[in-house]
């Protein structure tokens, strides 16, 4: 299996060598720079984040559980996406003479630099389920791989 990862990443260097992999951004130094463009307003762990590709696609798995897709905005603007999120909860109680009211607050911001000519910004999609926001940044036709192909000698 890591040959075949090794033999698409080689065949993906060759055929774009100006295209840098989504994969090799996302874990490039000002992408992981938290102070740059990724933060958490609480000092709480920002969410867990997978990034899968395949010939389609990449997809991006944000860990988010105990909120709803309502809590997420998804913003695409030029070639940056930014997957943040908001959680208001409030809880008034009132016993007899005594009044309580409590209230907590979570935010988180992650934006990940995308290769602008590798994808279609236009259809990327977004849905959560079972505690995971999926969203998926279809390719462009040019950067898809191509099968090996024979040339006709004239």
């Amino acid at each position: 299996m890591e040959d075949q990862v090794m033999t698409l990443a080689r065949i993906t260097d060759r055929m774009f060598p100006t295209i840098p992999s989504f994969i090799d951004n996302f874990f490039s130094r000002d992408l992981m720079d938290w102070n740059n463009s990724n933060f958490s307003s609480t000092n709480s762990t920002l969410p867990a984040v997978n990034i899968r590709e395949n010939e389609e696609s990449f997809q991006i798995e944000v860990a988010a559980p105990g909120l709803a897709k309502e809590n997420f905005k998804v913003n695409l603007d030029k070639n940056l996406l930014t997957i943040s999120s908001e959680l208001l909860h409030e809880k008034e109680e009132n016993v007899k003479k005594y009044s309580r009211h409590e209230f907590s607050y979570q935010s988180f911001q992650r934006s990940f630099t995308l290769p602008e000519p590798a994808v279609e910004g236009d259809k990327i999609t977004a849905k959560y389920a079972d505690g995971i926001l999926y969203v998926t940044l279809p390719k462009r036709e040019e950067t898809k791989p191509k099968p090996a192909r024979n040339i006709e000698i004239m």
